[in-house]
């Protein structure tokens, strides 16, 4: 993806339920999964949700952290390799917290990316906030706070899949 800021992020009502039901399955944990799409133009188009297991360590400390296993980062990016689409990103859940890259967030995420955050306080797309997370200099250190992306609902790009069909 280019270290372009896109302007929005597009999802279908399917990729809503999916996203919201994958991210609250998890609670009272920290729920995660990697957002499959692609970029046209400007806008983030999120076609498919790849749920995936918390694999933070230790696990008690998985009510306000996460991280993605590794092994499922490869195997959903060489499946999207295989459709012509890739991974755009990451979702995760702040069960207790505003949907608001926390510190942690920042300081762990690798850049540029999406990073859609669920918050449990409130229900519906309101739930919901898409982040540009910038790239980070050599030192890890953030060059730009993230950027918030509009959140709409459209129909699925043509040829779209979903888990399950």
């Amino acid at each position: 993806m280019t270290a372009t800021t896109p302007e929005r992020l597009r999802l279908d009502g399917h990729c809503l339920i999916v996203l919201d039901r994958t991210l609250l399955a998890a609670a009272p944990e920290e729920g995660c999964a990697l957002l499959i799409g692609q970029q046209l133009g400007s806008t983030l188009s999120l076609q498919l949700i790849w749920p995936c297991r918390n694999h933070w360590q230790p696990a008690d400390q998985r009510l306000r952290r996460f991280s993605l296993d590794p092994r499922e980062q490869l195997l959903a990016q060489r499946w999207c390799r295989a459709r012509g689409l890739r991974v755009i990103g990451a979702a995760h859940s702040h069960p207790i917290s505003a949907a608001v890259p926390s510190s942690t967030d920042q300081a762990l995420c690798v850049g540029p990316t999406l990073m859609v955050i669920r918050t449990g306080l409130q229900q519906g797309l309101a739930a919901l906030r898409a982040w540009w997370m910038h790239a980070a200099d050599p030192g890890g250190e953030q060059l730009e706070s993230p950027t918030e992306l509009p959140i709409t609902l459209g129909p699925a790009t043509a040829g779209a899949e979903h888990l399950g069909e």
